[in-house]
């Protein structure tokens, strides 16, 4: 790491222990994403793709591509943690910041609720007898008790998952494979990909705003900024790596799936979409494989995910709140294993209430996936702007292809997501932005205006 990278010479103390590599970034980035995410939203992705998952997939990898390049150049810029937030208050302005980070705290904050409550009721149809509340709650101790103890424990944690997940893809696209060879499913075609009877580009773009949900989490190495060993050049290697591995997984298994559909036209239709590839699995190599599938994205959303998840959204709150843009007391460190430990208790007492409220809601979890995609595309589309506005017009850089083409390319594709997608999602992101900037102009009104130094220029940055 060069000594130009240190968060001294933005005004901040190094408190957070830098201890973490490329791979275990890597390893952290793909946990976040899930190997096996397909596993559990296959069916929607299919409806609404008219039978192209792996298509869907590829394009949201393309974008997010795009976006990780845009990610690169500004955690070369601002090697900090907070990641959208940072970029954009440093990149355009202080305000813009908070309105970006409040829009990706909307993916961040929902995101580990989501997990848990999709975990818990997975769990809960194993075991009918342990409600979805105390599972739900069970997984927010276990993952806070871990997280509490430091992130290098985290990160050992996570490899262990992420092996036993990736045998588990492995079991399913072996046994699906040799099960089309034995002629089960509708044989080798790439319809799965490109099928020109149903193909349109609104329909495709659509279904990849659902599949986008399976590569959020990407965008969370940036967080590891101030803990990364390697400096800026290492965080921006590591999030093109997980997006490209987690893109070549999410397409092979969708693929192999596809070709297992029994029922295309039912699935088309949406009947039973939300068990479609365990019941593939069963297809496939019976009732073992198929839960085997069910245990392991249960297991897999509410330990693994949900472990990095929550890292992610500690950190993005102690960014903010050091700057003073959040209440003090999440900006406070564990001496002892240096980490933001109230914004983590922060974080996992949100998620049970969340999660225990959601849980009791018609559609809870579609609810949660639409403010969550859309919080994260709207942040993203001014992840692109600030690579433009700090590059091409402070720094009058002369790249054009990194710093304008390259940003504007993957502005566009996610414009066009955010269009076609639904009209909920549409206008809960704008209700969300609005009391985002209803607290922007309390803040104003109290003096408070975005300051992206606040505790340094005070001299001292709250532990405990």
């Amino acid at each position: 790491m060069q000594p130009q990278e240190t968060v001294e010479r933005f005004g901040y103390r190094q408190e957070l222990r830098r201890g973490i590599g490329l791979a275990d970034m890597v390893f952290y980035g793909l946990i976040f994403m899930v190997p096996i995410a397909p596993f559990a939203i296959f069916g929607e992705v299919y409806r609404v793709s008219k039978g192209m998952p792996a298509l869907a997939y590829l394009i949201g990898m393309v974008a997010l591509l795009f976006t990780a390049a845009s990610y690169a150049q500004m955690v070369r810029a601002f090697p900090l943690s907070g990641s959208v937030y940072s970029y954009a208050g440093r990149g355009i302005a202080p305000p813009v910041g908070f309105m970006t980070g409040w829009a990706i705290l909307l993916d961040y904050i929902l995101a580990p609720t989501l997990l848990y409550l999709m975990a818990s009721i997975a769990m809960n149809a194993t075991v009918p007898a342990v409600p979805v509340w105390i599972w739900l709650i069970i997984f927010v101790i276990v993952n806070t008790v871990i997280n509490l103890r430091g992130i290098r424990m985290t990160v050992s944690l996570t490899k262990m998952m992420i092996v036993v997940e990736l045998v588990v893809l492995a079991l399913f696209i072996m046994v699906g494979l040799w099960a089309i060879t034995q002629g089960k499913g509708h044989g080798f075609s790439l319809d799965p990909l490109f099928n020109s009877d149903r193909f349109s580009m609104s329909l495709v773009f659509g279904a990849v705003s659902f599949a986008v949900l399976s590569f959020l989490g990407f965008d969370g190495i940036s967080m590891l900024a101030e803990e990364s060993k390697g400096g800026s050049t290492q965080v921006a290697k590591a999030m093109r790596l997980a997006l490209l591995l987690a893109g070549v997984l999410f397409i092979t298994q969708v693929w192999v799936a596809a070709l297992l559909v029994p029922d295309p036209a039912a699935l088309l239709s949406g009947e039973d979409n939300g068990t479609a590839f365990y019941d593939i699995a069963a297809i496939a190599g019976g009732d073992w494989l198929s839960n085997l599938t069910s245990v392991a994205t249960a297991v897999s959303w509410g330990l693994a995910n949900t472990l990095v998840a929550q890292v992610g959204v500690s950190r993005l709150l102690y960014a903010m709140a050091r700057d003073r843009q959040l209440p003090a007391f999440l900006a406070k460190i564990s001496v002892k294993h240096s980490v933001p430990a109230n914004a983590t208790l922060f974080v996992a007492a949100l998620s049970v209430v969340l999660g225990v409220w959601m849980a009791n809601i018609e559609d809870g979890a579609n609810l949660l996936v639409s403010l969550i995609s859309m919080g994260a595309l709207i942040a993203f589309i001014v992840l692109h702007v600030s690579v433009i506005v700090h590059y091409l017009v402070r720094q009058r850089s002369t790249d054009l292809w990194s710093h304008l083409v390259m940003p504007l390319i993957g502005m566009a594709i996610l414009i066009y997501v955010v269009i076609n997608a639904s009209i909920l999602a549409q206008w809960l992101g704008l209700i969300w932005l609005g009391i985002g900037a209803l607290i922007l102009v309390i803040l104003y009104a109290m003096g408070r205006r975005p300051n992206l130094s606040g505790f340094a220029q005070q001299g001292s940055t709250p532990t405990s």
